[in-house]
Formats: structure tokens, C-alpha cells, sequence
């Protein structure tokens, strides 16, 4: 991979990975949720000036334990998102840094809500024969991460998944839409699309996931499992 994939993500120097459940185990990081690309929380605020006070305190939260986080900055709340390795993959420090903002946040008042907490992305099939990843890596002017994935190098868009087109198909690639979200919030999410005239396509992964189709026939999948990965 090239070293510019790096570019704004924390350093990974004698990195040791956290798994999802053991991050969950840290005191103090209740309100947060790992999913694709990291560990992630939403705290709600009532103006754009308390969202930005409460950005000042993550920014020092940021500089005493020595990681620095994502931040997504809303009059109707803030959303963090903190990870190490470009692939999402958590440490020490990640747990370390959600306890301290969740801290502040706390002391300020906020509330967490993990019904707004969804990452999303795009899953492309491509034939075994075929690598589609440099149209795409063009197109979206993203940058590779590993052999699978493509990101936005500030983090903001949808990443790109890359994946074995099955049964083949040359010349028949097709996409899908994969959306993770906390663990808890899952089948609520299948159940309303559900409702708006979804369908269930498989359910026999649930509830790590389920995939569930438009009245059209778009598909997408619904993605608890990064959640609780052990």
C-alpha cells in the first residue's frame, strides 16, 4: 500500500489491536459503537455555539491522552469517530480517548444517540478476472486501503469494497449497499425498511446482518456484527 494512504490517520507505530468487545469493555465508553472504520459516538447538542464548546473540549481531550479524532461538527450534534490503523482497526488509545470525551461530554450535559450513527458504503462485484479498482480509484479520487477497499483521504465519503462477483458474470459487475450501525439499532433498521416495502433477500447471517432489497430490487445490507466482533 502506499504510504499516502496514511495521510491524516493517526500514527500506527508498535501497533496493538483492540477488538470491538474488548473496547466495549472499558469503563466509561458506554455510549459508543464500533463500526466499519472505527469506533464512533453522536452526542446531541441544542445550538451550533454548544457544538463547538463541546468540540473544544474533545480537542482537549484529544491532546492529553495524544490521539487525535475525527469530528463531524452539526447544530444538531456532534459525531466522533476515533481509529488507528487506516483499515478502522482500534487500540489502547482509541478506548483511552472515547472514556476522556465521553467525560467531557457528560459533563456538559449531552446525550448520546445511536439511532444517528450509521457509516456507509458501496459494494462493488467485479468478475475474478477483472480489477475495476483503478476506474473507481479515478472517479471518486479515492486512495486504496489494503487489497479489498477504497476511501475518501479526509474520511467524508462512502468507501468503496471491492469484492468476487459470484456466480461470474464478465461484463456484469453490479453494486450494493452496505450500512453498518450499532449492533442494538440493526433489525430496527430492517424492520422499517420493511415496512416501506423492503424485502428480506437472506436473513441466514441475522443478526450479524441481513440483506434486504427496494421494492425495485436494489440491495443493500444492514450490519451489526462490527459491533461485537470478538
Amino acid at each position: 500500500m502506499d504510504d499516502t494512504a496514511n495521510e491524516g490517520a493517526p500514527p500506527t507505530d508498535g501497533f496493538v489491536q483492540l477488538l470491538p468487545l474488548e473496547f466495549h469493555a472499558t469503563p466509561g465508553v458506554e455510549d459508543w459503537h464500533v463500526l466499519f472504520w472505527g469506533a464512533h459516538v453522536f452526542y446531541r447538542t441544542a445550538s451550533f455555539a454548544q457544538a463547538a464548546g463541546f468540540v473544544a473540549a474533545i480537542a482537549e481531550a484529544a491532546s492529553a491522552v495524544g490521539h487525535d479524532p475525527d469530528v463531524d461538527v452539526r447544530p444538531e450534534g456532534v459525531t466522533v469517530r476515533s481509529f488507528t490503523r487506516p483499515d478502522g482497526a482500534l487500540s489502547r488509545k482509541d478506548a483511552e480517548l472515547a472514556a476522556a470525551v465521553s467525560a467531557h461530554a457528560h459533563r456538559l450535559g449531552l446525550q448520546s444517540d445511536p439511532s444517528l450513527l450509521a457509516v456507509v458504503g458501496i459494494a462493488v462485484a467485479q468478475d475474478a478476472a477483472t480489477d475495476t479498482r483503478p476506474f473507481w480509484e479515478a472517479a471518486f479520487g479515492y486512495r486504496r486501503v489494503g487489497d479489498e477497499d477504497l476511501t475518501d483521504p479526509l474520511r467524508r465519503g462512502p468507501h468503496l469494497w471491492f469484492h468476487e462477483l459470484s456466480p461470474a458474470r464478465p461484463g456484469r459487475g453490479r453494486t450494493h449497499i452496505d450500512v453498518s450501525v450499532p449492533a442494538e439499532e440493526a433489525e430496527k433498521r430492517v424492520r422499517a425498511a420493511i415496512a416501506a416495502g423492503g424485502r428480506i433477500v437472506d436473513d441466514s447471517q441475522a443478526p450479524s446482518w441481513w440483506t434486504i432489497a427496494s421494492p425495485d430490487n436494489h440491495g443493500v445490507d444492514i450490519a451489526g456484527w462490527a459491533d461485537v466482533e470478538a
